[in-house]
């Protein structure tokens, strides 16, 4: 089993995209202008940028939930981000609505 999709709701489809984009390199799959959306590729695994209806709550700005993404060497990243914390190797940081996104070089042993 792996991720298929996550997806993020939000009340600017552009400016949490065009984040994504900038920030972490992903590139865009589809947009869809009809439905309020963009599905951005994470390495085979979608990251689906969804328009909130009115009245969904925002991001609490004090989750400590989040998104990590797999990166070779963190160290590299360090000067694209606004770093907030960090592990040995993992850095910490918040995208524009205020969630909690990570790049680790950590790997996993079996």
């Amino acid at each position: 089993m792996r991720i298929h999709h996550v997806a993020m709701r939000t009340h600017d489809v552009d400016r949490l995209a065009g984040f994504y984009q900038a920030t972490l390199g992903l590139r865009v799959l589809r947009g869809d202008d009809a439905r309020g959306s963009v599905w951005l590729d994470a390495a085979g695994a979608v990251l689906m940028i969804e328009r909130a209806e009115a009245g969904e709550p925002p991001v609490d700005a004090r989750t400590r939930e989040l998104v990590a993404f797999a990166v070779d060497d963190k160290e590299a990243w360090r000067g694209r981000l606004a770093v907030e914390a960090e592990t040995a190797h993992t850095l910490y940081f918040r995208d524009p609505d205020g969630r909690r996104v990570a790049v680790s070089d950590y790997t996993f042993s079996a």
